[in-house]
């Protein structure tokens, strides 16, 4: 590879890596808490076509799974530990997600509709 394509190839992911950050930013934050193998709140409101940042605050001393099928996540949060999961945009509608360790008690909506 000469000096110029290796200068446009770094350009391209410099430029792309700041595409990303600028996406993440963008994204409407939100907190979701798991306590007692809870999810709170248990219906979660976000505006419909909006990229959205949920941090998952695990209270809980055991790890729990945030899982969706509808959404398409999963992601294991440590005990006393934080995660964050990015959605969206998404369409009007209900999302139900569940802690996959304790589907009894963890469960919970995220609902999109227009603000």
């Amino acid at each position: 590879m000469n000096k110029k394509n290796f200068r446009i190839g770094a350009a391209t992911v410099a430029s792309l890596v700041l595409l990303v950050a600028i996406n993440a930013q963008a994204a409407e934050d939100f907190q979701i808490t798991i306590k007692d193998h809870r999810f709170e709140p248990t219906e979660l409101v976000v505006p419909v076509g909006q990229k959205i940042k949920i941090r998952v605050d695990n209270q809980d001393p055991t790890a729990e799974e945030f899982e969706s099928h509808e959404l398409n996540r999963e992601k294991i949060i440590g005990g006393n530990s934080q995660a964050v999961i990015f959605l969206g945009p998404l369409k009007p509608g209900t999302y139900k997600y569940f802690g996959e360790f304790h589907q009894d008690t963890a469960q919970g909506l995220i609902i999109a509709k227009d603000s």
